[in-house]
C-alpha cells in the first residue's frame, strides 16, 4: 500500500478516511470554526485543517459527496478538485449550493472525497490528420441511448 503524508494545521482537524473498505476516495472533513450556511446559488471555499505531501507522479481528485450532492444540492463550486502533487498547502474545497434551499456546513462535517491516483504526462504531438475510428468525430448522443 502507497502512503500519502498528511499535516494537520489544526489539532481539531479531521483526518480523511474510507469508509468502506472497498472505498476509492477518502472522504474530507470541514474544520470551522463556526457553521457557514450556503443560500442556493451561493458559494464558499471550505478550509479542510490539512495538508498532504503527494508522491511525484500522483494526483488528488476531489469530487462531490453523492448523498449530499443529490439529497442537498451541495457540488463542487469548479466540478472536480485537482491538486498536483507539489502543492503543500492547505486543501480547500470550493461549494456550491445547487438546491433549493439553505445548507448548513458544519466543523468537521464529511463536505467532500479525495482520491490519489498516479498519472502520465504526455508529449504533444501535432499532426494534420488523426487514425480513423469507427465513431470518427460523433459527439453527444451519437452513440445512441440504449
Amino acid at each position: 500500500m502507497n502512503e500519502l503524508k498528511i499535516k494537520l494545521l489544526d489539532e481539531k482537524a479531521g483526518i480523511p478516511r474510507y469508509m468502506t473498505d472497498g472505498a476509492a476516495a477518502m472522504d474530507l472533513c470541514a474544520r470551522l470554526d463556526s457553521p457557514v450556511v450556503l443560500a442556493p446559488g451561493e458559494r464558499a471555499l471550505i478550509p479542510t485543517g490539512i495538508a498532504i505531501g503527494l508522491q511525484k507522479g500522483t494526483v488528488a481528485l476531489i469530487f462531490a459527496r453523492s448523498g449530499l450532492a443529490v439529497k442537498q444540492g451541495l457540488c463542487l463550486s469548479n466540478g472536480v478538485g485537482v491538486i498536483d502533487s507539489d502543492y503543500t498547502g492547505e486543501i480547500k474545497v470550493g461549494l456550491i449550493n445547487l438546491g433549493g434551499t439553505a445548507v448548513e456546513i458544519t466543523d468537521n462535517m464529511r463536505i467532500a472525497q479525495m482520491m490519489v491516483s498516479r498519472f502520465e504526462r504526455v508529449e504533444l504531438c501535432p499532426v494534420q490528420e488523426l487514425e480513423k475510428t469507427e465513431r470518427g468525430d460523433g459527439g453527444f448522443g451519437s452513440t445512441g441511448t440504449e
